[in-house]
């Protein structure tokens, strides 16, 4: 079934075009979704391949964190192709949506807390507000030079319609034109329709099969293209991190990689090809969202266990890290007449488990993005939660060696405290 109209309207003003979008904004395809149908229904809204649309949901996402709240968004306010309205107008009794009102209510009350995510600070200064408003401007500007194409044929109850579609021809909000609507008033008090003769039906001339030769599809190196220069730049981009060149962190690099394959795809969607790099830029951006939820410090030490039971204040060392894996530091070997000692105990993904001596005087501070804390008396877990300082002196009181720690873990559990 045709879903899209070209009727043509001139749009005044900044008012007139943003209700125009709402009159007249994406449905949601029953067919070739990924998820909810939100990228696709854009996508055939305006004419522009759904692979772009969600490569730039994805991107949000990762460097701005508002990708997810707009996807939520656009479930909720876009209805679905054949739905009399969607499922956020359906929860206000405005008409019939395949959307349950139960589904309406989980995706209203998780876009609260996923806003409140993307706006807390977490991630790029200020990257939800940026990206939010190039999304709005971006739309703004979509509708003004494409709204006029590919509307969307409007369902429902044709009660909803408005006297003015019907004058011009259009359709209005819901159901047809007025002027296709049948009189419900004769003066002669006989039945309007009994007044039309039938129009001569002219049998349609024989369809003549096609002789044109289809054309073959031409290969594009779009996509070939794009994957060496995002190979080149990732390459570079890593030597950079690797010789400790500032600004070039994990994230970093992963982004200039994604924005090299979301331009290919961008390319590619107007000369063809290009669609198979959505299949890099997907786990790339996963991979995006894992060092970005790890701080940028947690990237030596390699994989796997650590285990050290230093047993006087030369042994230990001032850093025990590992990108992935448990630390376990026992500390209880160092006597009171020790050397003060001071060492850092990190990893990225993973644990940190720190034994000091009864009799230590233990000067700590605990940080963890992802997870949970328990040092000494204190105790903390979830998100970003603050860090945990203090100095502890043991039942003893002060006295006995001297030791300095700082436990840290990107996404994992840390753990100070006494044999």
């Amino acid at each position: 079934m045709n879903t899209t109209t070209s009727a043509s309207r001139q749009l005044e003003g900044f008012e007139d075009t943003v209700k125009d979008f709402w009159a007249s904004r994406p449905r949601r395809p029953g067919h070739g979704r990924k998820l909810a149908g939100v990228a696709a229904g854009v996508g055939n809204r305006y004419g522009i391949d759904p692979a772009v649309i969600r490569v730039l949901f994805v991107v949000l996402t990762v460097f701005s964190g508002i990708g997810l709240p707009l996807y939520l968004l656009g479930w909720l306010v876009f209805a679905e192709e054949g739905d009399e309205v969607s499922g956020v107008e359906s929860l206000f009794g405005k008409g019939h949506s395949s959307m349950s009102k139960g589904l309406a209510l989980v995706l209203c009350v998780a876009l609260v807390p996923l806003s409140g995510w993307a706006f807390a600070g977490s991630w790029i200064d200020g990257g939800a507000f940026v990206g939010g408003a190039l999304v709005v401007a971006g739309l703004y500007l979509l509708h003004r030079n494409r709204g006029q194409f590919r509307r969307p044929v409007p369902t429902g109850p044709s009660t909803a319609y408005s006297a003015t579609a019907g004058t011009s021809g259009d359709t209005g909000a819901w159901g047809p034109p007025v002027s296709q609507a049948p009189p419900t008033w004769d003066a002669l008090g006989a039945d309007p329709l009994g007044w039309r003769l039938p129009a001569p039906v002219t049998p349609a001339p024989p369809s003549q099969p096609s002789t044109s030769p289809t054309s073959p599809r031409r290969n594009s190196k779009v996509g070939l293209a794009t994957v060496g220069v995002a190979l080149a730049v990732g390459g570079a981009g890593t030597a950079l991190a690797v010789a400790d060149v500032p600004w070039f962190t994990p994230v970093h690099v992963i982004g200039l990689v994604l924005a090299v394959l979301a331009a290919g795809m961008v390319v590619g969607s107007f000369l063809g090809g290009g669609r198979g790099l959505l299949w890099l830029a997907v786990p790339l951006s996963l991979a995006g969202l894992a060092a970005g939820a790890v701080p940028v410090e947690y990237v030596g030490g390699g994989i796997g266990e650590l285990t050290a039971k230093p047993t006087s204040a030369e042994q230990v060392e001032p850093v025990y890290e590992r990108t992935m894996g448990q630390i376990n530091l026992d500390l209880t070997g160092l006597t009171a007449d020790s050397d003060p000692v001071e060492t850092t105990v990190r990893t990225g993904v993973g644990s940190v488990i720190v034994l000091v001596p009864e009799n230590a005087d233990v000067t700590y501070r605990c940080e963890t993005t992802l997870g949970s804390m328990s040092c000494f008396d204190h105790e903390h877990s979830g998100i970003d939660t603050p860090e945990i300082t203090g100095v502890h002196n043991g039942a003893d009181g002060v006295g006995g060696p001297k030791v300095t720690v700082t436990a840290e873990t990107g996404a994992g559990n840390v753990e100070v405290l006494r044999e």
